[in-house]
């Protein structure tokens, strides 16, 4: 159950964070305004308290591991919003990046 909770938040932190962008590069590179802007700002900041609700206690751990999440997500991201086809390196890539996601969140450490 944990580590359920902890690949929801995961989610939920990608899809804050990278929204959040996705809205400023919006409102600033194709020019639709401030509106767009300030949305992709409250959504960044959104991010942040997100990361905070991870069962674990490291903050560098935690925002290592979103690193893997970060760029599967961005890759899915440009997928869906902007047509985005990513060839069999991004997918690759992708999975590598999620791999070691797993590896540092979820390793069995003993403690």
């Amino acid at each position: 159950m944990v580590v359920a909770r902890s690949v929801f938040l995961f989610a939920v932190a990608a899809f804050c964070e990278i929204g959040g962008a996705w809205l400023v590069w919006q409102g600033v590179r194709e020019h639709r305004g401030w509106i767009w802007i300030g949305a992709g700002v409250l959504a960044l900041g959104a991010y942040g308290f997100v990361a905070t609700f991870q069962p674990q206690d490291d903050f560098g751990r935690v925002l290592a591991a979103y690193g893997g999440v970060f760029v599967a997500g961005s890759i899915a991201w440009g997928m869906v919003a902007d047509g985005y086809r990513p060839d069999r390196w991004d997918v690759l890539g992708a999975l590598v990046c999620l791999a070691g996601m797993a590896v540092i969140m979820y390793a069995p450490r003993g403690r």
